[in-house]
């Protein structure tokens, strides 16, 4: 700890976003010496809490000067490591950590931490849900949620249930999960790990840093790539394997009765796969996860039930939008890449028209056009360029419109779309070429459809 004579410890956040935010507010509560420094703009938000706290910060440049006098560096993780600033703090050596690895430093919480290439969302919000029926003192955290940091600064918990990205494991080194969640590993980011799939895995596998006997690791066991990288290293933690095959050596499964079956040292439950909330396989998977956290807490078998009968789901992730003139509109924005729109073709049981478009991240639409000709009447490119999905599909589906706004994308589903059919947004692509976020793109497609509702 400092004390009068020594030099405060100098702390500087790169970007003032929730995370950022929540650091330096946290950093200033220890007493360190606190700097933000943001290259972009600040929000009107974050701002005033730092004005709030008398936290000095700057936007729209780096001072190099302030910024390399760092003891250490706590960085937001949407800033890549080949950006200019971070060459310069990297060349000099300076520490750089999270957000999530500043704030674990400061509380003795139980951590149950989640990752995935897709359902980490849902199965975060789920498991949240879990915790706070049976009554815990639960906050919620990483990419959902409020910053950890400030969680553990103003409001700390008992529990926090994480959501997180590869880009937040990064920079993780000393914090520990008590329960960790794999759900899936599939190609995404990979521009951030120079186009090398190993290098995501390994980031992603992080998770398990510094996990003991005592601790959990919970897994789908039929994802090749987990499979592959467990057999590469070791981990201290007791694993819990999920599966929707009748399996008992797995700890949850769906056996011939189709009844959710979960099997842990702390509690075993059953309950039918028909009153889960959610629908789908990745849906129920999500669900496995969830409930297998949940035992391993030893929360009361009834509490889980009800909590995993009762979930609302999670906006732009499979979520209804309306259903006009027989035909059923489902916004699934969130599907940003291609192996999240591989789970919602696999969960319509209805001929699907489909949306597909945005900002290519070097998709490979391989993955869906089994499904795609399975299930797809109809492909409406959604975007400012649709070269690559018209030339991709154009002998796969009978019916393919290229569309360069939502209005459009909307008026060619309806033209499209027959009773007892299916329009799916689910766009495998970024948003940022016609929209600010999928959030965005997700909101404006549910404001089109009901606008729609109303005409017709």
């Amino acid at each position: 700890m400092t004390t009068d004579h020594i030099s405060k410890k100098r702390i500087v956040i790169l970007g003032a976003g929730e995370s950022g935010t929540g650091a330096a507010i946290l950093a200033k509560d220890r007493s360190f010496d606190v700097f933000v420094s943001d290259f972009g703009t600040i929000s009107p938000k974050y701002k005033a809490m730092l004005d709030a706290e008398g936290i000095e910060w700057e936007e729209g440049q780096h001072s190099l000067d302030r910024i390399l006098a760092a003891d250490e560096v706590v960085k937001s993780p949407g800033i890549a490591d080949s950006t200019p600033v971070m060459q310069k703090v990297i060349a000099k050596n300076i520490p750089v950590i999270s957000e999530i690895e500043f704030a674990g430093r400061y509380t003795d919480a139980k951590m149950i931490c989640i990752t995935g290439s897709n359902g980490k969302t849902t199965t975060t919000l789920l498991t949240y849900h879990i915790l706070r029926r049976a009554g815990l003192d639960v906050g919620l955290a990483g990419n959902v949620g409020n910053s950890l940091a400030l969680q553990v600064a103003r409001e700390p918990h008992d529990y926090y249930v994480i959501e997180l990205s590869s880009f937040q494991l990064d920079n993780m080194f000393d914090f520990k999960a008590n329960i960790a969640v794999i759900l899936n590993i599939t190609p995404d980011h990979l521009d951030r790990y120079d186009y090398k799939m190993q290098n995501y895995v390994n980031a992603k596998f992080r998770i398990l840093r510094n996990m003991t006997p005592t601790d959990a690791f919970i897994y789908w066991k039929d994802d090749p790539v987990v499979s592959a990288q467990l057999k590469k290293i070791a981990t201290e933690a007791a694993t819990y394997p999920f599966t929707a095959n009748d399996e008992e050596q797995c700890a949850a499964y769906i056996n011939a009765e189709n009844e959710l079956i979960i099997n842990t040292p702390a509690s075993s439950l059953s309950m039918p796969r028909a009153d889960l909330a959610l629908n789908g396989v990745h849906n129920l998977y999500n669900s496995m996860a969830a409930g297998l956290s949940a035992c391993l807490l030893n929360i009361r078998k009834d509490d889980i039930r009800e909590a995993l009968s009762d979930f609302s789901g999670v906006e732009h992730r499979l979520e209804p939008a309306a259903t006009i003139d027989g035909v059923d509109w489902i916004n699934d924005s969130k599907a940003t890449n291609v192996n999240s729109c591989w789970y919602a073709l696999d969960s319509m049981t209805k001929p699907t028209v489909l949306i597909l478009g945005g900002k290519d991240k070097g998709n490979d639409y391989s993955e869906i056009l089994p499904l795609v000709k399975q299930k797809v009447k109809a492909i409406v490119a959604m975007g400012k360029d649709n070269t690559k999905i018209i030339d991709y599909f154009k002998d796969h589906v009978a019916e393919i419109r290229d569309t360069h706004s939502l209005d459009d994308a909307v008026e060619a589903c309806r033209q499209l779309a027959a009773t007892g059919d299916v329009v799916l947004l689910s766009p495998c692509c970024a948003s940022f070429d016609l929209f600010k976020s999928y959030e965005d793109r997700g909101r404006r497609f549910k404001d089109a459809v009901n606008a729609l509702k109303h005409q017709s």
